[in-house]
């Protein structure tokens, strides 16, 4: 019976090794398309095996497999159709980035299965979720940049402007209660027919304020972005918010630019 127990308890680990030599092999397949823009198969057959073996390896419900779908998509793409800050990329060649992003997915699937390996022994001991990966703290924005929620469309059009963001947190007196971007201001004001001199930043604002906790790993971001319909999220440590994350942090990371 002890030499059976033995065994069993081996055959997760063997298969978690085997798991990270794979996606490993896959990833240096995937550097020759980096390095020379080609491999020996189309770069479509490549993405398909990619998004097969992510889903095999680290289940079909992976935000990682998100993420990579987002990479062929490319920036410009985001996580839900557009970003509003500028990217701070745009001196790269654009398929070279989306080679990139793919890459950058990859290695957080090696990270993620790793991760899970090293995990194995605390199974039986500990209840807590492994953060793998990137965390959102280090991504986010510490500025919190905001607005009343009495201030006019105008002064939070004039306020983005002048800090060069595309959101703002939208205060009630001393608490954030949602946000305003600038494409849903322009979308109110333009579709609505709202006079952005008097009409009140609270007529546009998006409510609740979806926040997550800046120790969760940057994939759980883009999952709750996609789950919220959303492009930014505010940041909570301790019941408190220290910054805000939008979709073009989260491009950045996967686009390997610093």
């Amino acid at each position: 019976m002890a030499a059976t127990r033995t065994t069993n308890s081996k055959k997760p680990r063997l298969s978690l090794d085997r798991s990270i030599e794979r996606m490993r092999k896959h990833l240096a397949e995937l550097a020759l398309f980096v390095k020379h823009g080609k491999a020996g198969r189309s770069l479509e057959e490549f993405d398909s095996e990619s998004e097969r073996l992510i889903a095999e390896l680290l289940g079909e419900t992976s935000g990682l497999l998100d993420a990579y779908q987002y990479a062929q998509l490319g920036e410009a793409a985001g996580l839900v159709n557009m970003t509003e800050e500028a990217p701070e990329s745009i001196g790269l060649d654009g398929e070279r980035q989306n080679l990139m992003q793919r890459s950058r997915v990859l290695e957080s699937c090696v990270g993620e299965l790793e991760a899970r390996r090293a995990n194995e022994p605390k199974k039986l001991t500990s209840n807590k979720h492994a953060l793998t990966g990137p965390q959102v703290a280090e991504h986010m924005s510490p500025d919190l940049r905001s607005v009343p929620h009495t201030a006019t469309l105008r002064e939070a059009g004039r306020l983005m402007q002048k800090w060069k963001t595309g959101s703002l947190l939208v205060t009630d007196s001393q608490t954030y209660v949602g946000f305003i971007t600038d494409s849903a201001l322009a979308r109110d004001v333009v579709a609505n027919g709202l006079d952005a001199n008097t009409t009140s930043v609270q007529a546009c604002v998006r409510k609740p304020l979806v926040a997550i906790r800046g120790d969760r790993p940057l994939i759980e971001a883009v999952r709750l972005m996609k789950e919220q319909a959303t492009r930014h999220l505010a940041v909570a440590q301790d019941d408190e918010i220290i910054g805000v994350i939008s979709v073009s942090n989260i491009l950045r990371y996967y686009s390997g630019v610093v």
